[in-house]
């Protein structure tokens, strides 16, 4: 695969009309640039800063590519599919005004590209880098697909390329920690002007742009029954479910608190969809909604830009949280580039300060919320890229975008049933290093994920609830694993699989509760719960403080966990857990510390899930009481099997020889336990349709 290599630009101080004189990108290795080529469009629904067309366009013919990949869409929401086809028409309105099209086509990708470069006779696809697993999934199958293809003697070739955001000549690169990838004080790059198209011809067959409920029926097509259930599954928010689980679900309830100046219609406005919470539409229309969101604080007669400052007031749930709710969604689908939303912010707070940035920070808090957005992004992009470098003894890291942001995770595995592993808080999924090669050899498959917010998995500027939790790993279950598993979780981690398995149980074969954070209450009543979450006051400082004490005590702090063994809070989990500690947003996942609301108690969560609950309790735990709450659970969940174990907060990982055992007997138990009654109701319903 060849990669697109783009020439150091220049370096941010240069004004917006220098990107004229700009150079092209250039490819790493000579093309044929009197042949066609393909430009495959994925997640980068733009022509403007698009270094792959820009590339391409030296080619005699390019031919613009959108394919309509049910692997692709699939994983995309319904408020994601509206936006996506709102940009496919604006892109193909842009192309034609460039001199060329947007060609659509229904199938697997490499069977589409396979029968395009074929009738086109392109030797090159050009196509955007992915880190997603399922995507480079989908770009091996192109690629293995067009080895198999000649023309004039040789396979086309698919040239990658990226939008950097730094100029670097190697980006895997680059040091893992962000306060040291701070001090590279690497220059960023520009935005690259649009490209210009020869015709690519009219004889070709362009295809129309569907319309949502056609791609809805198209997608349904490929789905099994359990697939389309629990897609539906997911389109409920966990506060919804959880409300209707509780029974003081009321419809007025749900209806979103917006400012009073959203009920009325604007003309040109930029929030295009049919729930007109995200900007939407194409390039320009972004930009338009991006300069009225930097100019806030200014005011305006607009009635579009009032608009978007209302939303802004709206999202902002905390400070700068309205960027990413406002724009992430399009910058998810590439129908503006990162660096783009930088450049147009940085230029922005120039013109207001006559050309002069400040060294104490920026003017307007607009410009600080877009900023720290995209670079935060561009961050954890570049975590996402360096995966492969990772400890010989771990296990491969693989890559899911979960709402945008993105999530790492891994699997081991080939036979048996399928084991999720939830960390607690502050940990990663390394933390079970010693558990997943021995559950594995066990004859299960197994899934480690770091959840938002922790190890290496993005860090977004949000409220973070447990609620939020419980949706990423149903989202995990139904997009990743694709079938129930037994859910471990420790501490927190163990907290949002008692949720999961209360709010969905049909993803959830059993619970393993490994010193699980909850309360246990007798006779609880559930209260009514309250939707609005904000920031508590005073809760950034406080984190600030904390993270802080914590910094500087971590070691300390993570030897008490292991009371038995403290040899085994090394040195390996210290560093990791200071070095998340100072990526960016961690400030805003501590908050969430001030803002949990673990009211619901576990054995009300897990009422009528006792049989398949085990809980593994470390008897030396410094955090809780487990005298206690092993006492609690025996008197009000007779049903659950509790195992005492000689450890502190951490059993699994301070004593795994112990609880890897524990666990392979419990999934054993559980699947015999099925499979016995499965073949009960078998026979029942053999006997009664026989007596018929």
């Amino acid at each position: 695969m060849a990669f697109l290599a783009l020439p150091h630009f220049l370096h941010l101080r240069l004004r917006r009309n220098d990107r004229k004189n700009r150079c092209k990108c250039c490819l790493s290795s000579a093309t044929n640039e009197g042949s066609t080529a393909v430009v495959w469009f994925k997640h980068d629904l733009r022509v403007d800063d698009h270094p792959g067309l820009l590339a391409a366009s030296k080619h005699r013919a390019v031919i613009p590519l959108y394919v309509l990949d049910r692997r692709i869409l699939s994983r995309y929401t319904t408020d994601t599919l509206e936006l996506a086809i709102i940009a496919l028409e604006d892109l193909r309105k842009t192309l034609k005004k460039q001199g060329s099209n947007l060609m659509l086509r229904y199938g697997n990708a490499e069977n589409v590209i396979e029968d395009l470069v074929k009738e086109v006779r392109a030797p090159f696809v050009f196509v955007e880098e992915e880190v997603e697993y399922h995507l480079c999934e989908v770009l091996d199958a192109v690629k293995n697909k067009l080895e198999g293809v000649s023309l004039s003697g040789e396979s086309p070739r698919i040239v990658a390329w990226r939008t950097p955001f730094y100029e670097s000549q190697n980006l895997t690169d680059l040091p893992q920690s962000w306060e040291e990838f701070k001090k590279l004080k690497l220059p960023l790059t520009l935005p690259v002007p649009a490209a210009k198209f020869s015709s690519p011809g009219s004889e070709l067959q362009w295809g129309s742009v569907p319309t949502l409920d056609d791609l809805k029926d198209y997608l349904k097509e490929s789905l099994w029954e359990i697939e389309n259930s629990w897609r539906e599954m997911a389109q409920a928010s966990a506060e919804r479910v959880l409300m209707e689980r509780l029974g003081n679900l009321k419809e007025s309830s749900m209806e979103p608190i917006v400012d009073g100046s959203l009920g009325k219609k604007v003309d040109n406005s930029v929030f295009v969809t049919s729930k007109r919470d995200t900007v939407g539409g194409g390039n320009e229309v972004v930009l338009n909604a991006l300069a009225g969101y930097l100019r806030y604080l200014e005011g305006t007669s607009r009635d579009d830009w009032q608009e978007v400052h209302a939303r802004l007031r709206d999202a902002e749930t905390r400070p700068g949280a309205s960027f990413f709710k406002l724009f992430g969604p399009v910058l998810c689908l590439g129908i503006v580039s990162r660096r783009s939303v930088h450049y147009e912010a940085i230029e922005y707070e120039k013109e207001r300060n006559a050309g002069f940035i400040s060294p104490f920070g920026y003017s307007a808090a607009t410009v600080s919320a877009a900023t720290d957005a995209v670079c935060s992004m561009e961050w954890y992009y570049l975590l996402a890229l360096s995966r492969e470098r990772i400890d010989e003894k771990r296990h491969a890291i693989r890559i899911w975008r979960w709402k945008g942001y993105l999530i790492q995770y891994t699997v081991v595995g080939n036979e048996g049933p399928a084991v999720l592993l939830v960390h607690g808080f502050g940990a990663f999924l390394e933390h079970y290093r010693d558990n997943v090669d021995n559950i594995v050899n066990s004859k299960n498959r197994v899934w480690t994920i770091t959840v938002l917010g922790f190890g290496k998995s993005e860090k977004p500027n949000i409220i973070y609830t447990e609620l939020l939790w419980a949706e990423l790993l149903r989202d995990f279950m139904a997009e990743v694993v694709g079938e129930p598993a037994h859910c471990v979780g420790n501490s927190i981690g163990g907290y949002f699989v008692a949720l999961m398995a209360f709010l969905w149980p049909a993803l959830v074969k059993s619970v393993v509760l490994v010193n699980s954070a909850g309360n246990v209450v007798p006779g609880y009543s559930p209260l009514p719960i309250s939707r609005e979450r904000r920031v508590p006051f005073g809760a950034q400082f406080g984190s600030r403080l904390l993270l802080f004490f914590l910094q500087l005590n971590v070691k300390k702090l993570l030897k008490d966990c292991y009371p038995v063994k403290p040899e085994r809070a090394d040195d390996f989990l210290v560093t990791e857990m200071l070095r998340a500690s100072r990526d960016p947003g961690v400030v805003m996942v501590l908050e969430s510390i001030f803002g949990f609301d673990l009211s619901l108690p576990l054995n009300y969560l897990l009422k009528g899930f006792e049989e398949k609950t085990l809980v593994i309790q470390g008897m030396e735990d410094p955090i809780s009481d487990p005298q206690k709450k092993v006492a609690l659970l025996k008197e009000l969940c007779p049903a659950m099997v509790i195992k005492k174990v000689k450890a502190g907060h951490c059993p699994h990982d301070e004593i795994p020889e112990e609880v890897n055992p524990i666990i392979c007997e419990w999934i054993v138990k559980v699947t015999n336990d099925d499979r016995e009654l499965k073949a009960s109701s078998s026979q029942q319903l053999y006997h009664s349709n026989k007596q018929n």
